[in-house]
């Protein structure tokens, strides 16, 4: 009895030091029970559980009208579940009470308002919202360009006096002119996609559609025409393979500018793009959530939600979402398939995962470049690199020779020679993948510490090291390969400050320990030096010829 006195008592200064806390609501009748299971649902919520939070809130509902914060947090958990509807349901069954005066209550039922297209009450609940802003950044960003957008959709005309907030407004500006058929739309959509400071890749299909909305299909197919599968967006894809199947309809059936859901949807999921870009991703997957609440036919929004749910490992709300992706949809099938074969793999074995992607792949006439090289880099994982090799090369015999993409493709398809010993094959598909990308950091260190473990080339190997080395000074393995030629060539004070600097990076990678114990040994210090080579012994990616040659080590030292 004692104990649960102290942690009711507990419980209580815990809810009055929360900043959500409001004096007005008594909690003297709330009984020790559901308030257990409020502080349970915190907890969870705090421990980024929401499944489990959510849980814990439904059982407490009675705490709603009782204290004013339990509302907020039932809200978040419910949108974050994707209970949106009910989320929307709860605040305005409570609107009467004083217990929804906060900024989620009134974006959600300004979606609601929206969604309904009441347009007016929609703009006066953004007015409204104002007062609930908490002078947060992004919630007045929000506002200031939900109230541009509704008076848009209201009057047919810009809003005079409007805030800049940057890309932000630029982005805004562009969608509002392409609703209102404005004459500049198409330049505004041109300087999106050429902008030098940004990616904005994602509105080269938003001006496909405008195209396409516009009648103008030549020039969208033109676009499409010039974009290569294999290194475009899965959005991009899909709208490349209906262009190229003249589905044109398809376009219109996800988005449109004419429709303002579309327009707002698109908006809410720009703003979970600038909160992931903060890794705020809880905030990230509640816009999301949103986005995806107003405009469900937008399938691609729908993979970033699976996403998140894979890495976060809850692989069945993950798998749950990819069943959503039919077979009519060939780009976004395939990124289900894919998706579902790397759950299998986390869940089972790499084995399974490859029994089911190529068994599924086996059923696709005539795939494209993108599937070939996903299905290659598939088989390149899981070491069967024959059949890797196999389909790089398809995809290479496709290829014109000065495509950028070439040069990655032979990297990797040299890379998976180099793993079977064929180092001929290897050596001139990385040099040749030189020739179209002289610079390139990462084929510069795999060849040049391909030639070190074979003992060719020590001098040259450096020289392309150095290089690689000035365009990626933070990568571990660039930094890592540099060190071991100092090694080869007996500098050991030289190596010594390199491979220090790797393990710091990459203190759970075998071979970086493995190489920083060998120059501890060479500087003799070699009770170090036993210590990092046994730390390669309890690491998962020690393979077993590393482990027998370590064991030996161990034992023996250094030969010489």
């Amino acid at each position: 009895m004692l104990l649960k006195k102290i942690k009711f008592i507990l419980i209580l200064v815990l809810l009055y030091q929360t900043p959500l806390f409001s004096k007005s609501n008594s909690l003297e009748k709330i009984d020790s029970k559901n308030l257990s299971k409020y502080f349970s649902g915190i907890v969870a919520f705090g421990n980024k559980k929401n499944s489990e939070a959510l849980k814990f809130f439904d059982s407490s509902k009675v705490l709603i009208n009782k204290h004013d914060p339990f509302l907020k947090r039932y809200v978040s958990s419910l949108v974050l579940e994707n209970k949106v509807s009910q989320a929307i349901n709860i605040v305005r069954q409570n609107k009467d009470e004083n217990n929804t005066q906060f900024f989620d209550a009134y974006l959600l039922i300004f979606l609601d308002s929206l969604k309904k297209n009441d347009l007016e009450l929609a703009f006066q609940y953004i007015l409204d919202a104002f007062n609930y802003s908490e002078q947060d950044r992004f919630n007045l960003a929000i506002l200031e360009s939900l109230k541009q957008y509704v008076y848009l959709f209201k009057e047919k005309e810009f809003l005079d006096n409007k805030q800049n907030f940057g890309k932000l407004s630029i982005i805004s500006e562009t969608f509002q002119r392409c609703y209102l058929k404005d004459s500049k739309t198409e330049n505004y959509f041109l300087n999106l996609i050429n902008d030098p400071e940004s990616d904005f890749t994602r509105y080269i299909y938003f001006y496909l559609s405008f195209l396409i909305e516009n009648n103008e299909l030549a020039k969208a197919k033109k676009i499409t025409d010039d974009l290569e599968y294999i290194n475009s967006t899965l959005l991009l894809s899909q709208g490349k393979s209906w262009i190229e199947n003249k589905n044109f309809d398809n376009f219109a059936k996800v988005f449109s500018c004419k429709n303002h859901n579309d327009l707002i949807a698109e908006f809410l999921f720009l703003i979970s793009n600038l909160y992931s870009s903060q890794d705020n991703f809880e905030m990230s997957n509640f816009y999301l959530n949103l986005s995806n609440f107003l405009n469900p036919k937008f399938k691609f929004n729908l993979s970033l939600v699976a996403e998140n749910h894979y890495l976060n490992q809850d692989y069945d709300k993950a798998k749950k979402v990819l069943k959503k992706f039919t077979e009519e949809e060939d780009f976004y099938y395939w990124y289900r398939l894919k998706k579902e074969a790397q759950i299998i793999e986390k869940q089972r074995n790499i084995q399974e995962s490859l029994n089911y992607i190529t068994s599924n792949f086996k059923k696709i006439d005539n795939p494209n470049k993108k599937i070939l090289f996903d299905i290659a880099n598939f088989y390149k994982k899981s070491k069967n690199y024959e059949e890797a090799i196999n389909y790089y090369t398809k995809i290479i015999n496709d290829l014109d020779d000065s495509a950028e993409i070439k040069s990655d493709i032979l990297y990797r398809r040299g890379g998976s020679y180099e793993r079977i010993k064929n180092y001929e094959a290897s050596d001139k598909d990385l040099q040749n993948a030189l020739k179209i990308t002289p610079d390139d950091a990462y084929i510069l260190n795999y060849l040049a510490y391909s030639w070190l473990e074979r003992d060719y080339k020590i001098d040259e190997a450096i020289d392309m090291l150095k290089i690689a080395y000035r365009a990626k000074n933070d990568d571990p393995y660039i930094i890592d390969s540099l060190g071991w030629a100092y090694y080869l060539i007996d500098d050991y004070l030289q190596a010594e400050k390199l491979l220090k600097r790797a393990v710091e990076l990459m203190p759970d990678d075998p071979i970086v320990n493995d190489h920083y114990g060998d120059i501890l040994w060479k500087l003799d210090r070699k009770i170090q030096a036993r210590y990092f080579w046994k730390n390669v012994l309890d690491m998962n990616d020690t393979e077993e010829e590393m482990i027998e040659k370590i064991n030996i080590k161990i034992i023996q030292g250094l030969n010489s």
